[in-house]
């Protein structure tokens, strides 16, 4: 267009008065490419403080700024929107990213554009209009979106409301299921159902459709290779680019439900094992000791069922015949979390006394601490001894038939308890003799545990090994053996070893 066929330039200041309060940013060319004219939010977008900086024309205008499609692809001198123009082409939501040429340290922006002709009366080209919206916050909050959306390890996807198809999908959800991102992208959520199965599927499908919250809901995923996995999904609509969206997210139940089966599996397992046992055991809580449940054996042995045993305790049951001893049991097995071999006299529902060896453990079930005991009857034990003993006494009433060391041997045999030769002492570490003396001397273990500078729980197993050693159940038992082979606490012991 030639110089004299430019509009008057009264026409041109109204249309500037026009547009010079737009939110939008409007950059005015003529017809040969020249910049002759940008409003305020125009400068802005492009980070300027006069249109002269943008360049005085389209190729100064390509020298001062570098635009790249969103792909990352340079636009190249022809396809910069001014020249699309010149080409006699509009245009509308171009998104381009904008930078200062040979500043990279200039932060990034996000234009969209539209490029607009304005004719004069006879319909020629008069103005080329470059409207620009800088959209740079917008994209950076999809960028982040995009980031936090693929990152997040909890599996999510995302599909349109209008067209219900998949639009989004991460590595979460491809992880769970086994699909790839490109069988997911397009497919609609009839083809992959996550809300199949769904006890209040309908109710689902109506909220999705409403573009409003679904809530938590337990559902099968049809899995690619075969196959369903149980999930709980929930649904939360959200804006996309300007379009309605529903955001499902997951949580997979497939672990959840295995442990379950695992746990289910080794209860049975424990509760047949308990059952059948062919001696009496029972099952208490710990606190409380209230009886959960007693095996089959233990009914044979004390005559209590099941259903009467429940609820109750040892001493509602009357099943100690010394309840002193009782709560000395219940101490110790709170205190160490663990009892082996504590002998007592137990009694049957018939008032048969049995001689019992107890062994017991604290386990979790459900969640809750318990007790496991097992009962072993030694009766028939002990009476064999008290019937050994008496013969004994009968042969040692005449011993001319036998040798000293024979008459000693059997004097061991009907005084079981009489203290040994001084070589049972080997049997026992260093650390083990010093508690032993410690405990002679009367020290508790929390003192022992002062004294040689060792824990608690360090001091209570080297008692109790002690204690299985010497084949003892109390502090009081223990300082009898250690004095009957001359141990009387460390002074006296370090004297003797000078």
């Amino acid at each position: 267009m030639s110089a004299d066929k430019k509009p008057p330039q009264a026409d041109r200041r109204q249309l500037q008065q026009i547009i010079a309060g737009l939110s939008e940013g409007v950059l005015l060319f003529d017809t040969g490419g020249n910049i002759v004219w940008a409003n305020e939010a125009g400068l802005a977008a492009y980070g300027v403080r006069q249109f002269a900086d943008l360049g005085k024309n389209e190729a100064a205008f390509f020298e001062r700024f570098n635009l790249h499609y969103r792909n990352h692809h340079e636009l190249q001198a022809g396809d910069f929107p001014i020249a699309r123009l010149l080409a006699g082409k509009v245009f509308s939501d171009l998104i381009v990213e904008v930078t200062r040429a040979g500043d990279p340290e200039t932060a990034k922006r996000v234009h969209s554009l539209r490029g607009q002709i304005l004719t004069d009366a006879n319909g020629e080209p008069e103005s080329l209009v470059l409207v620009v919206n800088d959209v740079t916050d917008r994209f950076s909050a999809e960028e982040r979106f995009e980031r936090t959306f693929n990152a997040n390890p909890a599996p999510a996807i995302i599909c349109g409301v209008d067209d219900l198809r998949f639009v989004k999908v991460n590595q979460g959800f491809l992880g769970m299921t086994g699909y790839t991102r490109e069988a997911v992208i397009g497919r609609s959520v009839y083809e992959i159902d996550v809300l199949e199965d769904a006890a209040d599927r309908e109710d689902a499908i109506e909220r999705l459709s409403e573009w409003r919250t679904i809530s938590q809901t337990e559902s099968l995923l049809r899995l690619p290779g075969g196959g369903r996995r149980p999930v709980i999904v929930a649904g939360q609509p959200i804006d996309l680019n300007d379009e309605r969206c529903m955001l499902f997210t997951f949580m997979d139940l497939e672990p959840r439900k295995q442990a379950e089966n695992l746990l289910r599996q080794s209860e049975e397992r424990f509760a047949k094992a308990f059952r059948l046992a062919p001696v009496p055991m029972m099952l208490t809580t710990l606190t409380g000791m209230k009886i959960l449940d007693v095996n089959d054996a233990f009914t044979a042995a004390f005559g209590v069922a099941t259903a009467d045993a429940r609820d109750k305790t040892a001493d509602a049951l009357e099943l100690w015949e010394d309840s002193a001893q009782r709560k000395l049991f219940e101490k110790s097995l709170r205190e160490n979390g663990t009892i082996r071999n504590f002998e007592a006299r137990l009694q049957a529902q018939d008032n048969l006394t049995i001689d019992s060896l107890i062994s017991a453990e604290v386990v979790a079930i459900q969640a809750q601490d318990c007790v496991l005991s097992v009962m072993l009857d030694i009766s028939e034990r002990k009476r064999s001894e008290a019937d050994l003993v008496a013969a004994i006494e009968a042969v040692m009433k005449d011993t001319s038939w036998f040798s000293q060391t024979v008459i000693e041997k059997l004097a061991n045999l009907r005084q079981p308890n009489r203290a040994a030769p001084r070589a049972e002492m080997s049997a026992l570490t260093l650390r083990e003799r010093e508690v032993l003396e410690l405990i002679c001397e009367g020290l508790t273990d929390n003192e022992i545990s002062e004294k040689l500078g060792l824990s608690r729980n360090t001091i209570r197993n080297h008692v109790a090994t002690l204690y299985g050693k010497i084949d003892v159940h109390r502090r009081s038992a223990a300082v009898v053996w250690a004095r009957e082979r001359g141990v009387t606490g460390p002074k006296k012991a370090a004297a003797q070893r000078r």
